[in-house]
């Protein structure tokens, strides 16, 4: 019985660990995940910015559902980073790889400051969403301004 245990959890930390990697055949599917994720992604932490910068008028119905999308796609790409995929199509810089520590942090960072953005256009009112925006697009920037070429 032991023996099966440790089998199984063996089975299971693969399962978690590989999923990642082996949902790509190719370098070049990864780099396309990544981007579609972070162009979708975009589009709807953009959705949130015109509200919350005034440019259109304050949904607080679009702003709770576009958040839920933004938060959600913030924690997909990440896995889409793995070996050879630093060539290619991407505006990836090397320090994704060579900083990997630095660049998990601004990315656990984003997904934080996502999480507390999707709570805040759930409160309803447009104050609570422009004070989450502006971190939440600070913690963007970073990322590209450090990892992105533009």
């Amino acid at each position: 019985m032991k023996r099966m245990s440790g089998l199984f959890s063996l089975a299971m930390a693969m399962a978690v660990t590989l999923p990642a990697q082996a949902q790509f055949a190719k370098p070049e599917d990864a780099v396309k995940y990544r981007k579609a994720s972070f162009t979708v992604m975009s589009a709807h932490f953009g959705r949130l910015g015109a509200m919350a910068n005034g440019r259109v008028p304050y949904d607080a119905k679009a702003a709770a559902e576009n958040a839920d999308v933004a938060l959600t796609l913030s924690k997909l790409p990440w896995a889409a980073f793995g070996e050879g995929t630093d060539k290619g199509d991407t505006r990836a810089k090397p320090e994704i790889w060579k900083e990997s520590a630095k660049y998990k942090d601004a990315a656990d960072k984003m997904q934080v400051e996502m999480g507390k953005l999707n709570v805040a256009a759930k409160a309803g009112n447009i104050d609570a969403l422009k004070a989450a925006f502006g971190p939440a697009a600070a913690s963007c920037k970073a990322c590209h301004d450090n990892f992105r070429k533009d």
